[in-house]
């Protein structure tokens, strides 16, 4: 397995191992003794599947205060993932990060708590996993808006796909106005 920082501390690429021969391929999705060796140490209390066509933005997703980390990785197709840091007094507060994750790849990415999380579905379909370090809790949900302007993410898709609630969300300046999650800090 190997693991690699980004530019946003604690957001990490990771490559398990992929066994491939003619008859497709096997790995290991998630191993907490495996992965812990390679710095990805976490409990996780929920899995979470989500299926989504060609288009579709879902995000920026996170909870506060119950603050989730996610590990995220693609069963089927092709998605942009993107992390925002949504930490007050970060040094990398409003920053994002994006990778391409795809079945075929088989990278995935470890999303820390504090970080905005959303995806957008490259190819036809697109089946979207992710293990959760806490349970959802609807009241702790937030929705920073998908293109916030200060955010700046550059959504590899022309004509997005989004449910009201993504279209409504809240701007990282509003959301810090009614309290954020804080850098080093409990909340």
């Amino acid at each position: 397995m190997k693991v690699t920082a980004t530019e946003l501390p604690g957001v990490l690429r990771v490559e398990p191992c992929v066994f491939r021969d003619d008859r497709g391929y096997f790995l290991e999705t998630w191993s907490a003794e495996r992965y812990a060796a390679a710095g990805v140490a976490r409990a996780f209390v929920q899995d979470n599947l989500s299926r989504s066509r060609k288009g579709v933005v879902r995000g920026l997703h996170f909870q506060h205060p119950h603050g989730q980390a996610k590990l995220v990785s693609v069963l089927h197709g092709e998605v942009f993932d993107v992390a925002v840091d949504v930490r007050q007094g970060s040094p990398t507060f409003g920053r994002w990060v994006g990778m391409r994750l795809s079945a075929e790849s088989a990278v995935q990415m470890l999303i820390p708590e504090g970080f905005a999380h959303g995806f957008a579905v490259l190819s036809d379909e697109a089946l979207f996993s992710y293990k959760c370090t806490a349970p959802y809790r609807p009241e702790a949900e937030r929705t920073l808006l998908w293109n916030d302007p200060r955010v700046g993410v550059r959504w590899p898709v022309d004509e997005p796909i989004l449910s009201g609630k993504d279209l409504e969300g809240a701007t990282l300046d509003a959301l810090a106005a009614a309290g954020l999650p804080r850098f080093g800090g409990a909340g």
